[in-house]
């Protein structure tokens, strides 16, 4: 895995984004603060040096005869100081490292010039500050002229730099000293920061998980307040239109219930109405005679709706119950069979002696559900095979028809589902293979839908061997 520097959550992020903020805006200020502080003492120091050195040099000016010899100059030298350079002509006095740091840049600036120049420079690692004047002769009368006589002396700059360096190093601690307190602030103000969106998660995982009550109460006017506010109202709104619907669906379910409850009387009077029918209806005209047919036809499926319907009904209250018992799986699937009269066009093959526990009347059902569907709209051979191990029976029907298309698959199990609206007319009701589902989760088993390799539909039925362990 590639190293990441940057780190991916919402608080560190915060947090190191804060602190190098601050760290950067201490370490800059701290570095313009001692780099300030450090030109301001180089430049007193070489005020300070300057007018010392000028006062001297005009102090001793009354004194000199002109021309000056060399005793002269050595005395001017001495009230000067050390590290001091007298020249006039060719005439030299000098003391100390003077002679050594006096360049001929400078020299040349002070001749041309005539007045006091400052000129710092590093000689073997020391940094010295380098002054030169020349003498001026003021006369009676007020004119200034120049003597001849230049002045140089250089000032060791040791003890500043080191008061620059003990300022910068005050820096660097102040600096070192705001980053904890910089850490500390950040985590008070990520906190603060991040407490409303670490509500604001936990709510939305809860109604992720379906508590649709799930609300945080906002705190202040900021964005934070206002984006709690927006989804306050959008919990709401989903919570208002999930009761419409929740109550949409339970005033569905009960009037399917009551409606099929309703039917069964009168539909109880018409099966046997249309059951005489049916026996008389050989000796009718044609005409009557079909029409009797389509009766006796339709008759029939509305009793195989309302059943079916029931049967949804009882599933969706909960009301629901199974009645096992020890089921020797091939001949209740040779019953099943048998009874629809389809052993002639279903090719059974299942081993002898599987035996599992069961309701048999569901289990007929779920059998029934997809043998018919799979007759209706597949294609022969349709095929119910049967595996099993120690814990599981397998039941799969499969035929060679065009197969189930893929915007139908996940909808295959779906109540009152047709793929085809030309099909709205079949005996099918759309409620088989709901219903078939149903029963096979009812047994603690699956009930799958799939297609053939090569064309076909399969759907594939598993069912625990024993019901008690489940």
């Amino acid at each position: 895995m590639a190293w990441r520097p940057w780190p991916r959550a919402l608080r560190p992020r915060l947090i190191v984004a804060f602190v190098l903020a601050t760290v950067l805006g201490a370490a800059a200020a701290a570095a313009a603060a001692a780099g300030s502080a450090s030109a301001s003492l180089v430049e007193a120091a070489q005020q300070r040096y300057s007018e010392t050195f000028a006062a001297q040099v005009a102090a001793f000016a009354p004194q000199l005869t002109y021309p000056p010899d060399q005793d002269a100059l050595d005395r001017l030298r001495a009230v000067v100081g050390t590290n001091t350079v007298v020249t006039y002509g060719a005439l030299l006095s000098a003391d100390g490292a003077g002679s050594r740091l006096v360049t001929g840049e400078l020299r040349a600036e002070v001749r041309a010039r005539q007045q006091l120049i400052a000129q710092r420079l590093t000689a073997d690692g020391v940094p010295w500050l380098v002054l030169g004047t020349p003498m001026v002769i003021t006369s009676v009368d007020g004119n200034r002229t120049p003597s001849g006589i230049e002045v140089y002396s250089a000032h060791d700059l040791a003890g500043v730099v080191e008061q620059t360096g003990a300022l910068t190093g005050s820096a660097a601690i102040a600096a070192a000293i705001v980053i904890p307190l910089s850490i500390l602030l950040a985590l008070l103000l990520a906190g603060g920061v991040l407490r409303p969106v670490r509500q604001l998660r936990d709510t939305a995982r809860r109604l992720a998980r379906g508590d649709l009550t799930a609300r945080t109460t906002p705190k202040g006017v900021d964005e934070l307040a206002q984006l709690t506010v927006t989804v306050n109202e959008m919990a709401e709104s989903v919570q208002t239109s999930m009761l419409a619907m929740e109550q949409m669906r339970n005033d569905a379910k009960r009037f399917a219930a009551d409606v099929s409850h309703e039917l069964r009387t009168p539909l109880s009077t018409l099966t046997a109405v249309v059951e005489v029918l049916a026996v008389t209806a050989d000796g009718m005209e044609p005409d009557a005679r079909e029409s009797a047919q389509l009766a006796i036809t339709e008759t029939h499926r509305l009793v195989r709706l309302v059943e079916e319907l029931m049967e949804i009904s009882r599933f969706d209250a909960g009301t629901t119950s199974l009645r096992p018992e020890d089921v020797d799986l091939a001949e209740a699937l040779r019953y099943c069979l048998r009874a629809r009269g389809w052993l002639d066009e279903v090719e059974l093959v299942a081993a002898e002696g599987i035996r599992l526990r069961a309701d048999r009347r569901r289990l007929d059902v779920i059998v029934a559900n997809l043998v018919g569907n799979a007759l209706r709209h597949g294609a022969p051979p349709v095929r119910v095979r049967v595996s099993a191990t120690l814990a599981v029976v397998r039941i799969e029907v499969t035929d060679r028809g065009p197969g189930l298309p893929e915007d139908v698959l996940p909808h295959v199990f779906d109540r009152f589902y047709k793929a085809d609206a030309a099909r709205a007319r079949t005996p099918g009701s759309g409620l088989g293979l709901a219903i078939a589902r149903e029963n096979a989760r009812l047994h603690g088993g699956e009930l799958t839908a799939g297609d053939v390799p090569g064309g076909g539909a399969r759907f594939v039925l598993e069912l625990p061997r024993n019901l008690e362990e489940e």
